[in-house]
């Protein structure tokens, strides 16, 4: 069984395969070792899945690379231009010993980097196997994936707008008397009717739940006066994920210090956005929305990070944190989303996903920031 990220752009999965032996070279790894996931969506277009069975690609430094695949599940893979790309497949039956067509697929065995995502059934199989050094392949892949060319780029625009529109029908469901999981799930089919594959969260967080970041949903029913967090996103289908937040009233806020303290946090947001450009650090991001809100006094009630990368996983790198001293590139994309939470009143967020360009940075979400205030 595998799962398509939409069309296949031999050229572009060409240069990645290229690089990522280049990049494992400079690592002083001997080969890469990726099973089902994105990783491997990322360098052939197909994430596959991984069950008990072993689906592997083994990409060695100066080799060509070998899809270990087994034999039943051999026809997903078949649209991939394997030819194109100089792959050759080696497929195996039940009863025969795949780690031996891995192990003959190594040019060199020293030191070799293992999908972060590895199953441990087969991590452990392959290091029986091989022998040598096992390291994990993220630190190698993250390099690529982290930086993303023009398609990638392309993708994200299109998933940032899909989940905007969703963003802007909010009103069409959010309302009192209704709950969380009653809203949440209109949110999710109009995810996937707006241009997305699935819906692959949806946060519907209201009142005191609100406070809580990564609320999911709930059967509390949604009154006049709530402050709620919608926090969604999924994937298009290129594989590529949207991830945005925005923040409602259902009628006028009942707390008086709403207003004042979102405004503190939309500022914080917008000071986070404007200071990404190439030279930055993720960290100096980080402290651009923190500091706003520190000096508002609300320091401690930001606790969690500014910001993730995204791409095909919706949490990769870089990731937007203090101490983080990753100097930020054109072409790396994550998330700017600070929030205020107040524990047994109410939360708020504001999230957009931007990219670093040449000269600064391009946000793929561009729906208003201000609290939206929708009719009870």
């Amino acid at each position: 069984m595998s799962t398509s990220v939409g069309p296949i752009d031999v050229d572009a999965l060409r240069g990645r395969l290229d690089r990522a032996g280049a990049v494992a070279a400079a690592a002083g790894v001997d080969a890469l070792l990726i099973s089902p996931g994105s990783d491997l969506a990322y360098l052939l277009g197909v994430g596959g899945t991984s069950f008990e069975r072993l689906t592997c690609l083994v990409l060695p430094v100066g080799g060509s690379p070998v899809l270990v695949v087994p034999k039943l599940e051999a026809p997903g893979y078949a649209g991939l231009p394997t030819g194109e790309l100089g792959v050759e497949v080696a497929t195996w039956v039940d009863g025969e010993d795949p780690y031996e067509l891995v192990v003959r697929a190594l040019r060199e065995s020293g030191r070799v980097a293992v999908a972060d995502m590895m199953p441990a059934l087969h991590a452990l199989a392959l290091r029986d196997a091989i022998g040598g050094e096992q390291v994990l392949a993220g630190p190698v892949l993250r390099e690529l994936r982290m930086r993303k060319d023009a398609v990638e780029v392309a993708a994200l625009r299109k998933a940032g707008a899909a989940i905007d529109r969703v963003h802007a029908r909010v009103g069409e469901w959010l309302r009192a008397g209704r709950t969380e999981a009653e809203v949440g799930a209109d949110i999710a089919a109009a995810i996937v009717e707006e241009g997305h594959t699935t819906a692959e969260f949806v946060i519907v967080g209201s009142g005191p739940n609100g406070a809580s970041p990564h609320h999911s949903l709930s059967d509390r029913v949604i009154e006049v006066g709530d402050v709620v967090v919608v926090d969604i996103g999924g994937p298009v289908a290129e594989g590529y994920c949207s991830d945005s937040t925005r923040t409602y009233s259902v009628g006028e806020p009942r707390f008086d210090d709403v207003r004042s303290t979102y405004a503190v946090l939309q500022a914080a947001q917008q000071a986070a956005v404007d200071a990404v450009r190439p030279g930055v650090t993720a960290s100096e991001v980080d402290a651009a929305a923190r500091s706003v809100i520190a000096d508002a006094g609300f320091g401690e009630y930001f606790v969690h990070r500014t910001g993730h990368g995204i791409g095909m996983d919706v949490h990769e790198e870089p990731y937007i944190v203090g101490g983080n001293d990753l100097v930020l590139e054109p072409g790396m994309a994550f998330s700017v989303e600070p929030g205020i939470y107040l524990p047994g009143r109410w939360g708020a967020r504001i999230e957009d996903i931007v990219i670093a360009t040449e000269t600064g940075v391009e946000s793929v979400n561009n729906r208003p920031h201000e609290l939206v205030v929708l009719p009870a």
